[in-house]
This record gives structure tokens, C-alpha cells and sequence, in this order.
């Protein structure tokens, strides 16, 4: 369909100059009420939070275990897409009905949801990528899907950088080491851990724990979901495949 492929185009291009925004005045002090925020959090509980994001970032470089069992598809972009958010809406309900169930059994039963709401993303992204028809098979583009992340879950400033990082991603992937244990997965976890915390914290108090933790879980994947398509757009259209 030529009017989806161009409303499509256009979503991307409206996307791709939110992306590349300066950091606004608002940002900045969400950064430094998220600082103060931390402090109060138990010591024990970022170990939890650090470890489960290590653990994904890690997984995702150097493991083919995460592949996806979905099949690419073959055909126009809107076919492509409908499947696209089939599979957003199976993981935002999933994710959500995970979140209220460990929001609703106190502290540490919720920080047994970061693991978890990882577990979901990272599905959902290979799944994601699969479907526009692209290998991960090929440690490049698994990077790829941890710029995807970076992208949605960083703070402005990092996201402008990270979004340079993934314009012209044929050229960039070439330039990528043969050893992946040079990617800055540190600064990966720290920045995404930040973005998420606000939301997130809320699901630890007693009683609204349950009903933060289906609504941030839901919008969270949601966000990556748009990002991720948004993504693959870009790179659609880098690639001559859509005009």
C-alpha cells in the first residue's frame, strides 16, 4: 500500500528529528531528581537491578540462545508491520500482567519483576527484527538491538549520541571489532537502569505496587515496541526499500 508506506515514512522522519532533540531543561532535572531517588534505594536492590541488566546485555552479545523462532516476512511494509505490532501488543500484556502480579507481593517479590520485564523486551525484540527480515545470527546486528535500547530507555544526551551511532548502520557495522567484549555494556546498564527507576520504584511501595507495576510495565515495552519500528524504518529506508 503506496499511503502506508508514506505515512510510515513520515512517522520515521518525525522520529528520527525527536531523536536528535538537545536536552531540554526538564530533562536535566529529572537527571538530578533520579540521582537523589537512588540514594534512597537499598544497596542490595541496584545489585539485583545491575546483575539482571549485565546479564541481558551479555546474553544478547555473546549467546545465540535468544533467537528468535518467529519467521521473517517476506512482502510489503505493511504486512510486515501488522505482524510487527501483533507481537507489541502479546508482550505489553504479558509484561503488564507479570508487573501487577509481582507489585502486589511487597518489596522483594518486585524486584524479581526487573529480570523478568527484561526477558520480555528482549523477546520482543528479536522478534521484532526477525520479522523485517534481519539476521542476528550476526553478533552486528544484536548490537544493533542494544542501540535500540539505548535509544529508548537513555537519557536525552545519550540518545543523541546513540542515535548517531545507528545512522548509516551498514557503514557503522563494518567498523565494529571482531571482539564484542569491547562494547561499553557498563555505561549501557547504568543509563538504562536511570531511565527506568522513577517508574519502576513506584511498583516497590505497598499498596500501589500492583497497579504501577501493570501500567509502567505496559508503557515501557510499549516505548521500546515504537522504538524498535521506528528503527527499522530508518534502516528500510538507508537501504532502498522504501520510497
Amino acid at each position: 500500500m503506496q499511503q502506508y508506506t508514506r505515512w510510515a515514512i513520515q512517522q520515521s522522519r518525525k522520529w528520527q528529528a525527536e531523536m536528535q532533540k538537545r536536552p531540554s531543561a526538564l530533562s536535566r532535572v529529572s537527571q538530578r531528581v533520579q540521582a537523589k531517588v537512588n540514594a534512597f534505594i537499598p544497596e542490595k536492590a541496584h545489585r539485583v537491578i545491575t546483575a539482571a541488566i549485565r546479564h541481558m546485555v551479555e546474553g544478547v552479545l555473546f549467546g545465540a540462545r535468544h533467537l528468535s523462532r518467529t519467521k521473517a516476512l517476506a512482502g510489503p511494509l505493511h504486512r510486515v508491520e501488522a505482524a510487527v505490532e501483533e507481537r507489541i501488543r502479546y508482550y505489553k500484556h504479558a509484561a503488564a500482567a507479570e508487573g501487577g502480579l509481582t507489585g502486589a507481593g511487597g518489596f522483594w517479590t518486585s524486584m524479581a519483576d526487573f529480570p523478568l520485564l527484561l526477558g520480555f523486551k528482549l523477546k520482543l525484540l528479536f522478534d521484532v527484527a526477525t520479522l523485517y527480515g534481519y539476521n542476528l545470527s550476526d553478533y552486528r546486528e544484536r548490537v544493533y538491538l542494544l542501540h535500540i535500547f539505548q535509544l529508548a530507555f537513555s537519557s536525552q544526551e545519550r540518545r543523541r549520541t546513540v542515535f548517531a551511532q545507528m545512522q548509516n548502520w551498514s557503514e557503522h557495522a563494518h567498523e565494529l571489532p571482531e571482539d564484542v567484549q569491547d562494547f561499553d555494556w557498563r555505561r549501557f546498564q547504568q543509563e538504562y537502569r536511570d531511565y527506568i527507576d522513577i517508574a519502576k520504584m513506584a511498583q516497590l511501595i505497598p499498596g500501589i505496587g500492583a497497579v504501577v507495576g501493570f501500567v509502567a510495565n505496559y508503557q515501557l515495552v510499549d516505548r521500546l515496541g515504537q522504538t524498535a519500528m521506528n528503527a527499522y524504518r530508518m534502516r528500510w529506508m538507508e537501504e532502498g526499500r522504501l520510497r
